[in-house]
């Protein structure tokens, strides 16, 4: 269960996650001890998954955002475990989606230009067989975050 303090917790974590437990106890009213066993407890409940640094893509020559559409006629479960584990091999793919609708997997790649996304659909075209692959460019990113609303996370929902 997240009470309001957990919540509170979170908040400040989703924005920074390298402040000192002492300053996230200040801006909620909480000493340090019973903050850092919040903390804790959030992290053994599995609500916190681990804390990383988020890169800027364009300095680390990644500024290009592809989204891939696919679409597949083969449904088995062995095709399916071979195109999970083919995608696992391509750290250019950031998220991967199964979706609902006309396309099957939605896939957002990153690279640093057209030239690195057409060798990457090369490999990935004759790593597994696919129906249909479609890509769009991201002309710019307008919002990007990491942190999830917490406001559907009341007490009674999670109960």
């Amino acid at each position: 269960m997240l009470d309001r303090m957990d919540r509170k917790i979170l908040e400040i974590l989703q924005e920074d996650c390298t402040l000192p437990v002492a300053e996230i106890g200040k801006r909620i009213g909480l000493s340090t001890t019973p903050c850092w066993r919040r903390i804790q407890k959030l992290e053994e409940q599995g609500v916190i998954e681990r804390r990383v640094a988020l890169l800027d893509p364009k300095l680390v020559n990644a500024g290009v955002t592809v989204f891939v559409s696919i679409t597949t006629s083969n449904h088995t479960t062995e095709w399916l475990e071979r195109f999970h584990a083919a995608l696992a091999d391509f750290p250019e793919v950031v998220e991967f989606y199964r979706m609902s609708g006309q396309i099957d997997y939605l896939l957002r790649v990153v690279v640093p230009d057209i030239e690195s996304y057409d060798a990457f659909y090369k490999r990935l075209i004759a790593k597994i067989e696919l129906s249909d692959v479609s890509s769009a460019f991201a002309m710019e990113q307008i919002k990007f975050t990491t942190s999830l609303p917490l406001a559907y996370a009341a007490e009674e929902k999670l109960a």
